[in-house]
């Protein structure tokens, strides 16, 4: 999409209650009316409804179900975070997008957003499922001013600012499975990935990478997926408008991200507790070099890491796993 045409989009969805005159839009964006007229003809033959009265100017109706830096910019409340969108319709991976764009210096709080990812990634360099036109395929760059080994905090945060913001737009109550997963019913639809960059011991970058399952029907999923996976639309029977659920993301995660900085990983460490689907149940943790360790969830410390009470009564301290809660 065009500058000027994107441009006229934003201005319709943040005056989506009122017209707005062609002539203020040609001031605006510093184009004729003709121009603005011709560009309002195009959005129409893309799928947007538009209402059209003499003397009183545009007013946008509908829109498709198709993601835009207008639509989202338009309904943004956070003070800085997603305010530069870098979004393309399609791209191999988000999460390697901005990380390019944080090695080059891109500001804090700059979103890489897809409709469509071609080669996304999950956590332990698993792919992605992330079709077109069904889901949030997104990564988030932040700077914040803390120690290395604070920055795992952040997998915690994220997840936690997903639950909120998925319970605010669709009424869904979610649970979280350490360290990135976020079910319903048992179900996955929202996978987590962190990302560092740093110098010496210095953290000049996390990049949060957001992947949600939305509006993908059951059968959208690949065979293997379809009895562990979900998706918002499957559990609550209604599709749901991706950029509100980016809008929200976006909010809750500036929210935390200022209670962190100021107060520190407490009420996140709270929150996320109060959401987690392990605590008080028994656990296998698989580590990356094969050795399981089995204990009951006790919670998770002040560094977000997962702490396993064994039957010797030994408390294990588990970094990076992949978990299975056992059925017992």
């Amino acid at each position: 999409m065009s500058k000027t045409k994107n441009h006229i989009l934003k201005l319709l969805f943040k005056n989506r209650n009122d017209y707005i005159s062609g002539q203020k839009i040609s001031d605006e964006i510093g184009c004729s009316r003709t121009a603005v007229w011709k560009h309002i003809k195009e959005l129409e033959n893309e799928g947007y409804t538009i209402a059209s009265v003499h003397k009183r100017g545009y007013k946008l109706i509908d829109a498709p179900d198709q993601l835009s830096e207008a639509k989202i910019y338009a309904g943004l409340t956070t003070k800085t975070l997603g305010h530069h969108l870098v979004y393309q319709d399609e791209i191999p991976s988000t999460q390697k997008k901005a990380q390019h764009l944080a090695e080059d210096g891109a500001e804090e709080g700059t979103v890489v957003l897809a409709d469509e990812q071609t080669s996304g990634r999950g956590r332990l360099g698993r792919s992605w499922h992330s079709p077109k036109g069904t889901g949030i395929w997104m990564s988030l760059i932040i700077r914040p001013d803390i120690p290395i080994h604070k920055a795992p905090q952040f997998t915690l945060l994220t997840a936690v600012a997903v639950v909120k913001a998925v319970k605010h737009v669709t009424g869904l109550d979610c649970e979280i499975k350490w360290p990135n997963d976020i079910l319903y019913k048992g179900k996955k639809f929202v996978g987590i990935l962190t990302e560092l960059q740093a110098e010496a011991a210095d953290v000049k970058a996390i990049i949060v990478g957001i992947g949600i399952n939305v509006n993908a029907a059951i059968d959208d999923f690949p065979e293997e997926l379809k009895d562990i996976a979900t998706s918002l639309r499957a559990e609550a029977g209604t599709a749901f408008d991706r950029a509100e659920l980016i809008q929200e993301i976006l909010k809750a995660f500036e929210d935390l991200y200022k209670s962190y900085m100021d107060e520190g990983f407490g009420l996140i460490k709270l929150l996320w507790e109060s959401y987690a689907i392990s605590l008080g149940r028994q656990i296998y943790a698989r580590t990356a070099n094969g050795t399981v360790v089995q204990g009951l969830a006790q919670g998770i410390n002040d560094e977000g890491v997962l702490l396993l009470k064994d039957k010797d009564g030994k408390i294990h301290k588990i970094y990076s796993a992949d978990i299975e809660i056992s059925s017992q």
